[in-house]
């Protein structure tokens, strides 16, 4: 099976089953490839999987049916010959459909793949798009691979050219945040052991413990992984976790922990001095949480499993902080996986009065004089500010507290970052004190 013929079957795969691009990777079927193969499997999967909207438009347009008529394998290699069309420039148009029409089953659907190709590839640089002056919103779905519902979403929220610099920058190349383990390297050093490997690395200049590397990379390959020199983190979930503070000493519950960074690094700013109570729903989770505690080396961190709805009493009023980053639509990590942008609005009605739910339970931790920062990785006021005032109106021995980390300061509590702006996720972050 070559790569082609590889992704293809994983995109039929990732579309039957509903699951995540990243976890195709993971797949038995990738096993044997080497790093160049796996290289650009991973480049035809999530740039096919991130502009199949487009894709799917231009489809429509040039055989003239919608793609909902067309059967999946069909439509599926269709999408991967755009890809290559469109936004791999290192692959010849003439390869790009000479091999792609290879994947068609038979002479019909080889005639049909090869036409619409063909004409794709003399269109090149004028392929149809909506009308920009009479449908903007229409135009923006189509152009940047979004929902409709989300392009008004953003639009109602930020303003349309603040929206137009977060679709962009939800389509760009991505860069790769991790978090220095300070309990066994400083970020000095490790930057210096980044460069003597040859990858370029800066620090965050908002993140204590952030190193930036330039590139999408794999972070096996990076030097001291084995040893638990760092974990992958965004910078804004860095953030998140300083905003908490983390003393030796203190019991800190994490309510909604998995996959666990932000307990690693709640450990290492504590110098893993703290008591750190890692809780998530999802049993099936918390290898994630106990294998990565051990290869960073961290002791402090305790995981467990435990539904936020149903809070463990015995914890009632003793936690001197408690961080709570609960499930939600996720429009803020759109760019990390492209997948998520094209069912994020069925998710975005009913979270809200689950977050609060759980906001509420998690309260029930704190002593008095005691932190509760909450957190999503959502860009949406439904499931931020929102949920904060409906707290504090329902716990009126709450309230919000301003904060710094390094250049970043909140207003009333709060803080949101956002893509455009802090090449970051899209993050909010806000911190409420019990009062003593």
């Amino acid at each position: 099976m070559n790569i082609r013929e590889l992704a293809l079957s994983l995109l039929l795969e990732h579309e039957s089953s509903d699951t995540y691009i990243n976890l195709s990777l993971s797949s038995h079927k990738t096993d044997s490839l080497t790093s160049e193969e796996r290289s650009l499997l991973t480049l035809l999967l999530y740039t096919t999987v991130e502009h199949k909207l487009t894709y799917d438009y231009y489809i429509a347009a040039l055989c003239g049916k919608s793609t909902d008529k067309l059967l999946d394998r069909t439509k599926n290699i269709l999408r991967l010959g755009f890809c290559q069309l469109v936004h791999i420039d290192n692959i010849p148009d003439f390869a790009a459909v000479n091999e792609t029409v290879k994947l068609a089953k038979n002479p019909g659907e080889r005639s049909f793949v090869n036409g619409v190709l063909r004409a794709a590839a003399r269109a090149k640089d004028s392929l149809p798009l909506p009308n920009k002056e009479k449908n903007p919103a229409r135009y923006y779905s189509v152009y940047y691979s979004l929902p409709l519902g989300v392009v008004k979403h953003f639009i109602r929220e930020i303003g349309e050219n603040d929206s137009i610099k977060l679709f962009e920058s939800f389509n760009s190349p991505q860069h790769t945040d991790i978090t220095v383990n300070t309990t066994k390297t400083t970020i000095d050093d490790y930057l210096v052991k980044l460069s003597d490997f040859g990858y370029s690395a800066t620090r965050v200049e908002f993140s204590p413990i952030t190193v930036r590397v330039l590139g999408s990379v794999n972070p096996r390959k990076l030097p001291g992984f084995d040893e638990g020199l760092f974990f992958v983190q965004d910078a804004a979930c860095a953030v998140c976790a300083s905003v908490i503070d983390a003393v030796p000493g203190e019991l800190i519950i994490d309510t909604c922990s998995a996959p666990g960074g932000k307990s690693f690094a709640m450990a290492i700013l504590s110098s893993d001095s703290a008591d750190i109570r890692s809780m998530d729903i999802h049993e099936s989770k918390m290898s994630l949480i106990t294998d990565g505690a051990q290869r960073l080396g961290l002791s402090s961190v305790k995981a467990s499993v435990r539904n936020a709805q149903d809070p463990d009493n015995s914890l009632f009023g003793k936690a001197d902080k408690v961080l709570c980053d609960v499930p939600c639509s996720g429009l803020g990590v759109i760019a990390k996986k492209p997948d998520l942008r094209y069912n994020c609005l069925d998710s975005m009605a009913s979270l809200p009065k689950l977050q609060l739910e759980i906001l509420n339970k998690s309260a029930l931790y704190l002593k008095n004089g005691g932190m509760l920062v909450y957190s999503t990785c959502t860009l949406n006021r439904a499931e931020n500010e929102e949920i904060v005032s409906e707290f504090l109106k329902r716990n009126v021995d709450f309230q919000a507290v301003d904060f710094r980390v390094g250049t970043l300061s909140s207003e009333n509590g709060m803080l949101t970052t956002y893509p455009h702006v802090h090449s970051t996720d899209g993050f909010f972050i806000c911190k409420l004190v019990k009062k003593a």
